[in-house]
């Protein structure tokens, strides 16, 4: 009987991540099987522990969920997850605790670092202020990453800001609103969209366009389906260099992985497998 695998979003229909995860299983020859379901926030606590009742391996979480993770007593979160204030990897032990961990922090930085961006010593731009700017924000922030976070709802911002800033981290974090970004952003480095912004089905928005960028800015949209969203084809427009959001798919999704299954899955088989998907 395989053991099966999910993660759990409202909306879920565009995610690459069972293509992604199932070539991996089925490279590594492994009785397994990754779904997605979709699933409410105020069905969280039954669906996870549904899923532990019927043998799940384990679990990712996407958006709207990856805070409300964090408010279920049953689940316990390692020191990095409680300090962003967000899950998005659930483990199933086999003592019966369930843990939660965050890896989507990880997986930017490193998509980062793929693409021969610097990080430390840079200023960056994040847009967003839910469970994956969380992520970015604290791992650029322990990279020595100068940030700001923007957020339409500037409350929001603010607040993730001061949480962060309340870490002892080398980099420094600010919070802004929308108005003045044309100006933000021409003092800035870096420039990463967490939103849902351009997401499909919606791909004619945006949180910049090609005239509120420059070419000396690293433009980074999380957002991979597409897997050229308006907000880098604007960046391409003005010169900028982009960083697909795929790449910190790809890596957040092997961390997940290892922290699953205790095996290093096969990382460009999994960026062959969403690029194809991306492309049909």
């Amino acid at each position: 009987m395989k053991q099966v695998f999910g993660v759990f979003g409202n909306p879920i229909g565009h995610s690459l991540s069972p293509a992604m995860h199932n070539a991996a299983f089925s490279a590594l020859g492994m009785d397994c099987i990754y779904h997605a379901f979709r699933v409410k926030p105020e069905k969280l606590e039954k669906a996870i522990l549904g899923a532990e009742a019927m043998g799940f391996g384990g679990l990712n979480l996407t958006v709207p969920l990856k805070e409300e993770a964090l408010k279920l007593d049953f689940i316990k979160p390692d020191p990095l997850a409680k300090r962003i204030g967000a899950i998005n990897t659930v483990v199933f032990g086999k003592t019966g605790e369930i843990q939660g961990y965050n890896t989507d922090g990880l997986g930017a930085r490193q998509a980062l670092m793929n693409a021969a961006v610097e990080i430390e010593g840079s200023r960056v731009v994040i847009a967003g202020a839910g469970g994956a700017a969380r992520a970015v924000a604290f791992q650029l922030a322990a990279a020595g990453a100068d940030i700001t976070v923007i957020n339409r709802t500037e409350e929001r911002a603010f607040e993730l800001a001061k949480e962060i800033s309340a870490e002892t981290l080398p980099g420094k974090i600010n919070g802004a609103g929308l108005s003045g970004l044309k100006e933000l952003l021409q003092d800035a480095d870096i420039l990463i969209n967490t939103t849902t912004l351009g997401m499909h089905p919606n791909t004619d928005t945006t949180i910049a366009t090609a005239e509120e960028l420059h070419s000396s800015l690293t433009v980074f949209d999380i957002v991979y389906n597409p897997l050229e969203t308006r907000l880098l084809r604007e960046a391409k427009v003005a010169g900028a260099k982009t960083v697909s959001g795929v790449l910190m798919l790809v890596y957040q999704g092997a961390e997940a992985f290892k922290l699953w299954t205790g095996i290093e899955p096969p990382i460009e088989l999994m960026k062959k497998t969403v690029l194809e998907a991306l492309q049909a």
